[in-house]
């Protein structure tokens, strides 16, 4: 009897271009954070910020200055200064950033103008910036971290850093700065130092929204000593850790460096453990803003 042998399929490459589109779950979630990230914005604005006259950076900035000279609702330029951002979106970042980007300055423009009427819940500046900025913070950051934008700032910032030599971040920050700036010929220049206030404000509490408040750390470390560090590392932190190859450029000799992630919580035990272990042992920290696949889980240490 012949044995058949099969040959094996090839397996279908994947290239760049290939995109699996979004569950309509995953889209139904995505769309109702961006609506509760505008609806945040859109109170910060309105119950905080504007009737104190306090101003954000970026596009907000310009829109409250332009609402305040004109006389003209603060929704409508909130969406038309925009609109030449959701086409910069498109070309730079894609379909799915620009579709949810109209969706929340969409519903940031509607929210403020409905909220325009309510009366504010303080007229004092200083409470208006802290809680303010820190709503409008949190807003902006459940946006960005579900995949759109409520200021075409940072994509014009793009755009530009291909022409100048300036990062994307020192690009938004001239700009912030000049719009933060004009809020003193526009209303006072306490205000405008409000305004900053608010803005700083603003800026760490979107940083918090995307990153979130248990960061994480990736920990190198050179030993001489590489299992016994790594066999205490797993037990008495319950922290897996990978082993990789590396070689002293100086030296020449074979090392074995030790990889793992940690909660910043648990950055003064691990630090113990090698001081314990091996206290000539090389160790790196870094910051990981965000994990996808594997396993992080913690082992029980007991």
């Amino acid at each position: 009897m012949e044995a058949v042998l099969k040959q094996p399929q090839p397996t279908p490459e994947v290239t760049p271009k290939d995109h699996k589109k979004l569950s309509a779950l995953a889209l139904f979630k995505r769309g109702i954070l961006v609506f509760l990230g505008a609806v945040l914005v859109a109170v910060g604005l309105e119950i905080f910020l504007v009737p104190n006259q306090v101003i954000d950076g970026g596009v907000v900035g310009i829109s409250i200055m332009l609402s305040h000279l004109s006389g003209l609702n603060l929704g409508i330029f909130l969406f038309v200064l925009n609109i030449p951002f959701f086409f910069l979106g498109y070309k730079q970042i894609g379909k799915t950033f620009t579709i949810s980007s109209i969706f929340g300055v969409i519903v940031m423009s509607i929210g403020t103008t409905l909220l325009h009427p309510v009366r504010p819940l303080t007229e004092d500046p200083l409470l208006a910036a802290v809680f303010g900025g820190m709503i409008l913070g949190i807003g902006v950051g459940l946006v960005i971290r579900h995949g759109g934008s409520l200021d075409g700032t940072e994509i014009l910032a793009i755009v530009f850093n291909k022409r100048i030599p300036l990062s994307v971040g020192q690009t938004v920050m001239f700009i912030n700065l000049f719009i933060l700036g004009s809020a003193g010929f526009v209303f006072t220049w306490d205000r405008a130092m409000y305004s900053l206030m608010a803005y700083f404000i603003a800026f760490k509490a979107i940083d918090v929204t995307i990153e979130g408040f248990n960061e994480t750390k990736s920990i190198w470390i050179i030993s001489d000593n590489p299992e016994i560090l790594g066999e205490a590392i797993l037990n008495r932190l319950g922290r897996g850790v990978t082993y990789l190859s590396g070689q002293g450029a100086f030296s020449g000799e074979d090392k074995k460096v030790i990889f793992c992630i940690i909660t910043r919580l648990e950055e003064a035990k691990l630090k113990s453990i090698v001081e314990d272990i091996d206290p000539q042992a090389f160790l790196a920290v870094g910051n990981i803003h965000d994990i996808q696949g594997g396993n992080f889980k913690k082992r029980s240490i007991h």
